[in-house]
């Protein structure tokens, strides 16, 4: 996402400029209906839709790829391509997963370009997962210096943890917390059951909250 202000001159559009500057306008209105504004010639909607989803999208290509250079290369073309295909754009399924198949996609034939193995992948038992692993651990005054380096420790043990999973459950991990797609979601975008999905999502928690365990001893 650092480059991502080259989409600006890709597209020549002066309201792409303002969206990656972080402009964002007040609008309550749903994504799905925001993309048909847009679509019929309303700039503004896509500076409030790429506001709300830039994050999300850009961490699931980082910690997809775990490199930021190309994270910020499939970030800019996943906004180009919802630029480009904004008139055809139908409101049949949530914006959100609309927009994730476009990233998917991109990350697979990302990965079949470097020939390398690309990706083969909730329930509301586990729509809390991450925060139950967050919640679990150790916690410390918020204004105490090592509270603060607990916090970096816990993120950098956590992002390393979501890179060892098998393409397969980080895909269905980054979904459903980046993405909060549901598991019929989930299911209907990666071409798999919905059994699969869960039980990938499951394997994936499971091997995340045992990567972490260390942080929840107690000090000898």
């Amino acid at each position: 996402m650092r480059d991502a202000r080259a989409v600006v001159a890709m597209s020549g559009g002066s309201h792409t400029a303002r969206a990656m500057s972080g402009t964002r306008s007040p609008d309550d209105r749903d994504d799905a209906a925001l993309m048909v504004a847009y679509a019929g010639g309303e700039a503004a909607a896509f500076d409030t839709l790429y506001a709300r989803h830039k994050g999300g999208i850009y961490r699931y290509l980082l910690r997809h790829c775990n490199h930021a250079g190309t994270a910020d290369e499939l970030f800019q073309d996943i906004w180009m391509n919802v630029i480009r295909v904004r008139t055809t754009y139908a409101p049949t399924a949530k914006f959100a997963t609309w927009l994730y198949t476009l990233a998917r996609n991109r990350l697979v034939d990302h990965w079949r370009a470097a020939g390398q193995a690309t990706l083969v992948s909730v329930d509301n038992d586990d729509d809390g997962a991450l925060r139950d692993i967050v919640e679990s651990l150790p916690a410390a005054p918020a204004h105490e210096p090592l509270a603060q380096a607990d916090a970096r420790q816990v993120s950098a043990l956590l992002k390393a943890a979501v890179a060892s999973l098998p393409h397969p459950q980080r895909d269905a991990f980054l979904l459903q917390y980046e993405a909060g797609l549901s598991l019929a979601e989930i299911a209907a975008l990666t071409g798999v059951g919905m059994e699969t999905v869960k039980s990938r999502l499951r394997y994936a928690i499971a091997k995340l909250r045992a990567e972490l365990a260390p942080l929840r001893e107690d000090p000898a």
